[in-house]
């Protein structure tokens, strides 16, 4: 393999590992038994454990990153968009946000994790904003601060989707969803239902 495409195993067999085990419970030794080498070659490319698991998390999430924007793309107006926003993040199953969880959960311990997750998280709050800021000029939202706003609604949709994943005997995705629906609604100055659902469906 060339080391390119060695780097792109080894983290393919992290992300494997990652998946089953979390990221605090991914280690070198894991890794390379996914990998069916040695924990040397690991060492060789990789020169923490931190970095690969930066790196992991990175492909992960800018993977989820990339649908989304690419599903805002073919939306219209900035309160289509924001239904398709909240469509794309009701649709991620649960080992998608476990990812994101893992990641926050890990990321004081780990630099460039944090550094990672912190560049990521306000990608999404820059692409959110955005859509915010295209409503207030269209007149079709009411906002004062859209960066604010967006960080409310964002903390929001991750501390419902905490939530669902923890104890989703408590709270269902139906009704975080909804909910999260609810408080941007509120937010911005939208009719009950404007953004597609309510708990009443």
């Amino acid at each position: 393999m060339s080391p390119d495409d060695r780097r792109a195993a080894i983290v393919a067999a992290t992300r494997a590992v990652m998946g089953s085990r979390g990221i605090g419970g991914t280690t070198v030794r894991d890794v390379a038994a996914e990998l069916g080498a040695s924990s040397g070659l690991i060492h060789h490319y990789y020169a923490s454990m931190d970095d690969l698991l930066a790196e992991t998390f990175e492909e992960v999430a800018t993977e989820d990153l990339e649908e989304m924007r690419a599903a805002l793309a073919a939306a219209e107006g900035a309160v289509d968009q924001l239904v398709v926003f909240f469509d794309v993040y009701a649709r991620d199953d649960d080992s998608g946000i476990q990812v994101w969880l893992d990641a926050w959960a890990e990321a004081a311990r780990r630099p460039a994790l944090q550094r990672i997750s912190r560049r990521l998280n306000e990608e999404w709050q820059a692409l959110l904003s955005g859509i915010l800021r295209r409503g207030v000029a269209d007149g079709k939202l009411v906002c004062a601060d859209p960066d604010a706003v967006a960080w409310r609604i964002l903390s929001l949709l991750d501390g419902l989707a905490l939530q669902v994943v923890a104890h989703g005997d408590v709270i269902s995705i139906h009704e975080a969803d909804a909910w999260a629906r609810a408080g941007a609604e509120r937010e911005l100055g939208l009719p009950s239902g404007a953004l597609g659902l309510t708990l009443a469906r």
